[in-house]
């Protein structure tokens, strides 16, 4: 399935491509992010891999096309949705299937951008999310001297930017901020997912996150003591950001997302060895 935003047709914008678990994750991993490029003219694509358990999919599947509209987000599921929940011998086969569904989309959009859950948020179908994306993305770059260079031709990203839900981010290097009214913006379009909200209602999660980060984002991203004022920034996201240098995923200077240049330098810290470690999950199993 593939829907596009109710009047907008196919250009030159620049894209980032959302690679979501499950219908809602577009709107509960890093929404403010997405809609902040949106607003400043990228194309945002959210690619599903599941549409959860067998007999909610259809419900699901309306609900993720009904908020994708609300958000301004274009929508693809891949052709062989994960099940879900995702047993754990199953992990190695559903992510070299989520590779090749990634690396199509990679050629398709040839993103700028991609944005994942990280691949140690503990619940297994978002690592398994995670870990294909990662693998894609490397795969796609030419490597170089050069920080994720790209042609025309290539599908490499140039920066990926990993989310954490059910478990924090331990190298959260990308604030950004936002007010009420993008707020509201989020949790209407959340609401459109019904089913899940009357489940367990995920909105008080963005809600209390974004408070939390607020006060604790400045000093993760930018060092314990630092000290900024929050008054134009009532609510944070954080974000890990990525980039391929000399063969290595390298992790981004410290920064606030600025949506006109959200493209910025790498620093000196390699992350390959947190990325490639086996997750909490791999080693003691999913909680319950």
């Amino acid at each position: 399935m593939s829907v596009r935003a109710a009047g907008d047709g196919v250009g030159t914008e620049p894209v980032v491509l959302h690679v979501a678990p499950h219908p809602d994750d577009e709107l509960i991993g890093s929404p403010a992010a997405l809609m902040a490029l949106r607003d400043a003219g990228w194309r945002v694509v959210n690619l599903a891999c599941s549409l959860g358990a067998a007999a909610d999919r259809e419900r699901r599947r309306r609900e993720l096309e009904g908020a994708c509209r609300l958000a301004r987000f274009e929508c693809e599921v891949v052709s062989s949705p994960l099940d879900d929940p995702l047993a754990s011998a199953a992990v190695e086969v559903a992510v070299r299937r989520l590779v090749a569904d990634v690396a199509g989309a990679l050629e398709r959009h040839r993103p700028r951008v991609v944005v994942a859950p990280s691949p140690h948020d503990r619940h297994r179908g978002h690592e398994v999310v995670g870990r294909a994306v990662v693998s894609a993305c490397a795969a796609a770059v030419g490597e170089g001297p050069g920080e994720g260079e790209r042609t025309a031709s290539s599908p490499a990203p140039e920066r990926l930017w990993l989310w954490g839900l059910w478990a924090d981010l331990p190298f959260p290097s990308l604030a950004v901020g936002f007010d009420e009214t993008r707020l509201a913006e989020m949790l209407g379009a959340l609401s459109a997912h019904a089913g899940e909200m009357a489940r367990n209602d995920y909105r008080r999660l963005v809600r209390g996150r974004a408070e939390m980060n607020a006060s604790l984002g400045p000093e993760r991203v930018f060092g314990f003591g630092f000290s900024a004022s929050v008054s134009d920034r009532p609510y944070v996201e954080l974000l890990t950001e990525l980039g391929r240098k000399n063969g290595h995923w390298h992790l981004g200077a410290p920064r606030w997302l600025d949506a006109r240049a959200p493209v910025a330098g790498l620093g000196d810290d390699v992350l390959d060895a947190w990325l490639e470690e086996p997750s909490v999950t791999d080693r003691f199993g999913a909680p319950g």
